[in-house]
């Protein structure tokens, strides 16, 4: 039987839906795409979901946001794109502004102070965890393995920023590519080999004439998402300085994202507490505890970011913290994923014109490998503000975190019921102390 086509209004309650519930990190997000999308509403086929995955997964940003994106778009159009990934972020931007509002106004509180202290060792052992799947994912050979090494390297003992870290790897798994091919022919995700009956956009559906490439079209999108980068530049620049230097920093950090949220944290980090001083290390720690706890990509707790830098330089005076918070949380945001909408709605019709191989999986492989190094520096950063808070090293920290790796990694507990579980227990020891 032919399956239905699918009202946009239709498609809008599931993507509301989607933003509400999808935890778990982009793995966890793509496994409840695949589910809903994939196997039970079968609005698209596996071949063609992995098909745009494998592009997502080329771009920097969220890959799960813009994989809702992309089929949000190849269903219905731009708007459908623009509807598809605003509600991938939208309920996770008004959660987190919620939660940092009440960290900045009760973070001193026993009960939140607790609750703090219990989930900033699972967030050590979650990204601990992080690095091990794609580890054990991504380094097949000796030679991606020192890639790894060599970023954590340049990353934790010199230095180097994070781009050069990216750039860097990018060249040399374009060059491996080509000396050691199937060394650095690993990247990506693999081939379709299971059917779940017709779908709406099946493996040899046409692409609907919006998908199909047009010079002109692409260079009118890419101009339209230009100018409303530079007119809200401009904005800001006329506005208020600090909002502006926001929003060029985040520009920057949303076209460096390769490998998800983890591996542009210490880049986040470097310029957020280092150079611009917007919040301390110990508030960094924290937004990243918040942002496990919420729906939506984890790159969302540059939503954090922003609250605090906007609330502790007080940008539109000590009257209107929470305003001059939200404010700042709304403007990373935008800066953070106009970057995204534009690499699908401009090259979506570039990928729709072949289902066949997609190239460029070699420096993919090299950055994949380099992300395996930045992410466990990004665990030795957080480990050493965790488990040493005042010089000592705290005991209850550290064994916290090692039974939270234990649950992870061997009784394969899930990121939320884990996050609450050690946030109560550290909510109980406060009260006891």
């Amino acid at each position: 039987m032919e399956p239905r086509r699918i009202p946009l209004g239709e498609a809008f309650r599931f993507w509301l839906k989607l933003g509400f519930i999808s935890f778990g990190g982009p793995a966890g997000q793509i496994a409840i795409m695949h589910q809903e999308l994939v196997e039970r509403r079968r609005w698209i086929s596996e071949k063609r979901f992995l098909h745009a995955l494998n592009y997502c997964m080329l771009l920097p940003g969220p890959e799960a946001q813009q994989l809702a994106t992309y089929i949000g778009w190849l269903m219905h159009r731009s708007w459908g794109g623009l509807v598809a990934g605003g509600l991938f972020v939208l309920p996770s931007l008004f959660i987190l502004i919620a939660l940092s509002w009440l960290y900045m106004a009760y973070g001193s509180v026993p009960a939140v102070a607790g609750l703090l202290y219990g989930i900033k060792p699972a967030v050590v052992a979650i990204v601990l965890a992080a690095a091990w799947r794609i580890g054990s994912r991504a380094l097949k050979h000796p030679a991606l393995w020192g890639i790894s090494a060599a970023a954590f390297l340049a990353l934790s003992v010199f230095g180097l920023p994070f781009p050069a870290i990216v750039l860097a790897a990018a060249l040399i798994g374009m060059a491996g590519g080509r000396i050691a091919p199937k060394v650095f022919a690993v990247g990506g995700h693999g081939s379709a080999d299971k059917t779940y009956g017709p779908a709406l956009i099946d493996d040899d559906t046409p692409s609907p004439p919006h998908a199909r490439y047009s010079a002109r079209r692409a260079a009118g999108l890419l101009l339209i998402g230009l100018a409303l980068w530079g007119a809200a530049m401009a904005l800001l620049l006329a506005w208020n300085d600090l909002l502006a230097q926001m929003g060029w920093f985040f520009t920057k950090a949303a076209l460096l994202t390769f490998g998800g949220a983890y591996a542009v944290l210490p880049y986040v980090y470097q310029a957020a507490v280092e150079n611009y001083q917007w919040l301390s290390a110990t508030q960094m720690i924290d937004g990243l505890a918040l942002g496990e706890t919420t729906p939506g990509p984890l790159i969302m707790v540059v939503a954090f970011v922003g609250f605090v830098g906007a609330w502790t330089q007080q940008l539109f005076g000590p009257g209107q913290l929470f305003l001059a918070g939200a404010a700042a949380a709304c403007v990373v945001t935008l800066f953070t994923f106009l970057p995204s909408f534009l690499f699908i709605l401009v090259g979506g019709p570039l990928v729709e014109s072949t289902h066949g191989e997609l190239r460029f999986t070699a420096p993919l492989t090299g950055i994949t490998a380099a992300v395996v190094g930045v992410v466990v520096s990004l665990a030795v950063f957080f480990a050493g503000h965790v488990f040493w808070p005042q010089g000592s090293l705290d005991l209850v920290a550290a064994t916290a975190a090692l039974v939270a790796l234990v649950a992870l990694m061997r009784f394969k507990v899930g990121l939320i019921p884990l996050i609450l579980a050690m946030g109560g227990a550290g909510m109980i020891l406060e009260f006891l102390r």
